[in-house]
């Protein structure tokens, strides 16, 4: 199929970020009368949601410990429940159960969303929090926990689902996908930074924007459009911290326990909540009693019939190898490197184990596929979203994308002239200027 020789817009990515970036501008376009056919191009040099979309574990929530996330996630969590079917979406709400130390930051956020309106319920003490979990799973059985933070909305939808709907949405609307093909550079005007071709392995094409929405291969993005390897940040106690990778990759641990995905219903036969706990209780093996935390630990999981079982993650950790070094390609099950440690089925299991009784000796289920990937993180763990090279929109999610379908329609609105309030709070300038998201006590680095 031959390339077209020009698109006004050219998105980079066919996952989450690209697809709902193109499905607002297609319908905005269509709104002023205008026609969309040949205008609306995006580029995926493998196939859509061949990248993290392709492998998330699809979980929707607002739990966050920063006012400018809880207000963007309310926004995409709106967008999500706009069509549900078509968007593969269960609405089954979000639980963020936890030890003490963090009972004070989750009541900051149980407040904040009760703010803006975002429905959800506080339970706090030992004997509330255990009872309340009860009253869902009689066999529940973690310790340690304080606090409850039950979110009503919010949930998780199905990847693959969720992304050939989308598909169909946009390429019904008139947007063109064009897979199998790579971005290889850019060609910039003479006077100035702004970008005039998109340059591929299958030739040319003259735009008047681009917008990158390229997941864990934003770093590749950056260098081609010349933009600083290290950055200077001042953070949130005023100090200033000079050559700053401006990008640090952290390995995603996730897996699937092969048992019937009913196995995690509540006990009245209705599906849970999304689960997530942290807690600085001791987790010991269940397969030999061995200690295997004693600091802070954290997991989430669900019952998925798309996964096939029940599935989740916990706490990714830092990729050690240089930035410039680490091999995005090929990615996440296919990565001979990068992929879920035997170490992580270990404590995972172990740790459903320590919340559940029903999950005791069920280590022999324990997936043995390669699972997980990479994601690329900035200097703070939170997004950038802005303009660069004057028609370059970055949407650089610090691998908090799935959830954020929302933040494609924002951009959308933004390319299209018209400046997104919700978006201000994650421009490249907050690291010079800061302007800092603070940072709660929670053992994952988006949280």
């Amino acid at each position: 199929m031959a390339i077209p020789e020009h698109a006004d817009y050219v998105i980079i990515g066919a996952g989450i970020h690209g697809l709902s970036t193109s499905w607002r501008l297609a319908q905005r376009l269509i709104e002023k009368g205008e026609e969309v056919d040949g205008r609306i191009v995006v580029l995926d040099k493998s196939g859509i949601a061949a990248g993290a979309s392709g492998i998330a574990c699809g979980v929707v929530r607002n739990n966050y410990y920063q006012p400018a996330m809880r207000r963007l996630m309310a926004h995409s969590v709106d967008i999500w429940e706009s069509d549900p079917e078509g968007l593969s979406y269960h609405p089954v709400g979000y639980m963020q159960i936890s030890c003490e130390a963090m009972r004070e930051d989750v009541q900051t956020i149980y407040e904040q969303q009760q703010e803006i309106g975002y429905e959800s319920v506080f339970i706090e003490g030992s004997n509330a929090s255990t009872n309340y979990m009860r009253g869902m799973f009689e066999d529940w059985q973690a310790k340690n926990i304080t606090s409850v933070l039950h979110e009503k909305r919010g949930g998780y939808s199905n990847n693959t689902k969720s992304m050939y709907g989308l598909t169909s949405k946009v390429e019904k609307l008139g947007v063109r996908i064009i897979t199998g093909i790579e971005v290889k550079g850019f060609g910039f005007e003479t006077t100035s930074n702004a970008v005039t071709k998109v340059e591929t392995d299958k030739g040319e094409i003259t735009c008047e924007q681009v917008i990158v929405g390229a997941g864990p291969w934003v770093r590749d993005f950056w260098d081609m459009l010349g933009l600083p390897k290290q950055i200077t940040v001042k953070d949130l106690n005023g100090e200033i911290h000079n050559d700053v990778d401006m990008w640090r990759y952290w390995q995603l641990e996730e897996g699937v326990l092969t048992v019937p995905p009913e196995t995690l219903l509540t006990d009245d036969g209705k599906m849970p909540p999304v689960i997530h706990v942290d807690t600085d209780a001791p987790l010991y093996s269940d397969v030999d009693g061995s200690v295997i935390a004693e600091e802070m630990w954290g997991i989430y999981y669900k019952p998925d019939w798309h996964f096939g079982g029940v599935q989740g993650g916990a706490s990714p950790y830092k990729v050690d190898t240089p930035v410039d070094e680490v091999a995005v390609d090929p990615y996440g099950p296919s990565s001979p490197e990068f992929v879920s440690s035997p170490e992580f089925a270990h404590m995972w299991v172990s740790a459903l184990a320590h919340c559940h009784k029903r999950f005791e000796g069920a280590m022999p289920k324990y997936h043995r596929e390669a699972s997980g990937g990479i994601g690329c993180f900035t200097p703070d763990s939170f997004p950038v979203f802005d303009t660069f090279n004057d028609n370059v929109f970055i949407i650089a999610d610090s691998n908090h994308g799935w959830k954020m379908l929302g933040v494609g329609h924002l951009v959308a609105d933004e390319v299209l002239g018209k400046e997104q309030e919700l978006l201000q709070p994650f421009r490249f300038n907050r690291f010079e200027k800061g302007e800092l998201h603070p940072v709660s006590n929670s053992p994952y680095p988006w949280s």
